[in-house]
């Protein structure tokens, strides 16, 4: 499913015209200007998988940041807007198909990582629920209690309880389970499946980071089925072999200059990966 269409950025001789304009001289930097016109980049054209490859600074997360601010996309980690990001967006167009959808969304690794943060103090936070619990059970459970009023209702029940269950199943009764422990790359798929939905356009910046090779397969299975059958868009920024490998994905090459479209077994990460292992290949014997 194609959502959006094509996005076109300013050139360098726009950009030229926007600082002529200017009398805001007291800026070091103009980001997100000077950014794109290093790579001759005007117009990129998607498909249902699009994917932005190079190096670090190669500007593919501020395409992708652009791209967002531009369709109002929705995002859950802040990110530096510098004051010149919506003079910038005035001078982008995007061509979209109908109506962006609604739940439309970046991902960035600063969500990724915020979730697993999240996960891991919301354990935290029950674990210390718990050892309390087990001193509660305990002194409930051998307490000469003796109810005097209503007001002592509560404490009533948690002495039977205390008496009648073990001390595992009186914790249980009282607090909610552990939010499961996964590892890092488990929480990551976990939230990648969580704000990935049906029928909706999803920017993905890195979204190989904190996952292992396994993981990463298991990943791009997830967004191979969901573009294939349920009518989603990927726009992708990454270096990982396994991604660039997305069945029918359209590649921009952003080491190039200008920008071009290649296959990703000619994507020179991934022919340093190949030439590795060719030359180990006998060690795979």
């Amino acid at each position: 499913m194609i959502y959006l269409e094509g996005f076109s950025f300013p050139d360098a001789d726009v950009e030229n015209d926007f600082f002529l304009a200017q009398r805001r001289t007291c800026y070091d930097s103009f980001y997100p200007f000077q950014i794109i016109p290093r790579h001759h980049l005007s117009q990129l054209v998607f498909e249902p998988v699009t994917i932005l490859y190079g190096g670090n600074g190669t500007g593919k997360s501020t395409v992708l940041n652009v791209i967002a601010e531009k369709l109002g996309l929705e995002r859950d980690s802040r990110f530096n807007r510098s004051n010149f990001y919506q003079d910038y967006l005035r001078l982008c167009t995007e061509q979209v198909c109908g109506e962006i959808p609604k739940g439309s969304r970046i991902i960035t690794s600063d969500d990724v990582f915020d979730y697993m943060q999240n996960v891991r103090a919301l354990n935290e936070g029950l674990d210390l629920r718990r050892e309390d619990l087990f001193q509660e059970y305990l002194d409930a459970k051998y307490s000469h209690f003796q109810m005097k009023s209503m007001k002592d209702y509560d404490q009533l029940k948690k002495v039977i309880q205390s008496r009648r269950l073990t001390q595992s199943r009186f914790v249980r009764s009282e607090m909610m389970d552990n939010v499961r422990e996964y590892s890092n790359g488990e929480n990551a798929l976990a939230y990648f499946a969580e704000r990935i939905g049906e029928n909706g356009l999803y920017l993905l910046d890195e979204p190989e980071n904190s996952l292992s090779v396994t993981r990463q397969q298991e990943l791009v299975s997830f967004l191979e089925d969901s573009a294939r059958f349920f009518g989603c868009q990927f726009v992708i920024s990454t270096h990982s072999p396994f991604v660039l490998a997305l069945k029918g994905a359209r590649i921009y090459d952003m080491d190039e200059d200008p920008v071009d479209i290649k296959r990703w077994s000619q994507l020179e990460s991934v022919r340093a990966y190949y030439d590795f292992f060719k030359k180990h290949e006998n060690e795979f014997v």
